[in-house]
């Protein structure tokens, strides 16, 4: 996951580089969204209706899932995931230490038991030697989290999970628009998840998400499962959604809004992401000779997909000496910023109970000391990245912008 950890700057419309912005796409695209909104008002159906179906469809093709489940959220998202793959109270759960709180806790809401596992300094996700090494015999699943702009290695992590008797299943929350080995993010084992928190790539008005898979058990269940435990006769059919109860289940339904305007986003998505890589880009050239960053972001190549790319740059992340001092230089400029991941999750007070100490994980919490994310979204232009990376260099330099 990656939803807001620790942010600064502006809000957006006020003066300053806001960490995030969607005013103008927004416009650019409000007749559309307006269209596919009052059909949600003229058919009266505001949850699980008609337009959640189509936007169900419309995601599955641009990924290439066979299923695409829509739901409330993306954490709910990996909730329902875990228990249509068959978890069971007290299964342990391979999962990555440095991420958003909502990849391991996910874990206890599906009842089962988080396990730790450092990460590669290459791609911030979960290391594949790290992960073999902390199976025990209660592990039961992998749920590897993709961060920031690419995803982990999941022909290395896929191996490891075979090896050890693993279920493998897919945190990748940020990966809409990933690719590998030809294959789009949340398909490489069991399933996966989106979510559409409004910052994402792909954002939606407010809270939503979805499961990825190709397995049509799983699909079904988590169907199933979003609603209460109940089920029409078919996949995507809420005409006839049975009275009775198989499972106990949440409600976890995806709103017809969100879906509407995810149906309107998702026709600019590919232009969305060719904008971040631009920008992307731009920081980098800006920000490759300045001293003090220590860390401009990498981008492991990986076989992709035909036409797609194994990177999406969904924030641009950068290691810093002084990180918490250039964030206090920057909000003074008027530059919004977000730390992630400030306290990793073995430190995290929810997580006492597993007993871990500082220092058990080096590398995660060297990156939760030095990691800071930039301004990067389509709504972004390049005299405000421009200005992000002159007042970086000033802090760094003490020279004035």
């Amino acid at each position: 996951m990656g939803e807001v950890e620790e942010s600064s700057g502006p809000p957006p419309g006020s003066e300053g580089v806001p960490f995030f912005s969607q005013a103008a796409t927004f416009g650019k695209l409000w007749p559309l969204i307006e269209e596919r909104i009052n059909e949600v008002f003229a058919t009266g159906k505001f949850s699980h209706g008609r337009q959640v179906a189509a936007w169900e469809q419309e995601l599955a093709a641009w990924t290439g899932a066979r299923y695409a489940v829509g739901v409330n959220s993306g954490t709910d998202a990996l909730v329902l995931l875990l228990r249509a793959c068959g978890l069971q109270p007290g299964d342990g759960v391979l999962v990555p230490v440095y991420s958003f709180v909502a990849t391991a806790s996910s874990v206890v809401l599906a009842g089962g038991r988080p396990q730790f596992v450092d990460i590669d300094p290459d791609t911030y996700a979960m290391d594949a030697t790290a992960a073999e090494t902390a199976v025990t015999p209660e592990s039961r699943f992998m749920m590897p989290a993709h961060l920031f702009h690419q995803m982990a290695d999941m022909a290395a992590l896929g191996a490891v999970a075979t090896r050890c008797g693993l279920t493998l299943v897919e945190d990748s929350a940020e990966g809409i628009g990933m690719w590998q080995d030809g294959r789009h993010a949340g398909l490489h084992g069991k399933g996966g998840v989106l979510s559409f928190f409004p910052a994402k790539t792909l954002g939606a008005l407010g809270d939503a998400g979805a499961v990825l898979t190709d397995d049509a058990e799983v699909a079904h269940m988590v169907a199933a499962l979003r609603h209460h435990g109940r089920l029409g006769p078919t996949l995507g059919d809420f005409s006839a959604i049975s009275t009775e109860t198989d499972v106990p289940g949440h409600n976890s339904k995806m709103d017809d809004i969100q879906a509407a305007v995810l149906s309107a986003k998702l026709t600019r998505l590919d232009e969305d992401i060719a904008r971040r890589a631009e920008l992307a880009a731009a920081y980098t050239e800006r920000l490759r000779d300045v001293p003090g960053i220590t860390r401009l972001p990498r981008v492991v190549e990986r076989p992709a997909h035909e036409g797609r790319s194994a990177a999406v740059f969904y924030v641009y992340l950068i290691e810093a000496d002084d990180r918490d001092r250039l964030v206090a230089h920057l909000t003074r400029r008027g530059v919004g910023t977000e730390v992630y991941y400030p306290t990793p999750l073995h430190l995290q007070p929810c997580f006492a109970r597993l007993g871990h100490r500082r220092g058990e994980f080096p590398r995660a919490e060297a990156a939760s000391a030095r990691a800071l994310a930039l301004p990067l979204h389509p709504d972004l232009d390049l005299d405000e990245v421009d200005r992000v990376c002159a007042t970086i260099r000033e802090f760094y330099t003490g020279q004035p912008t």
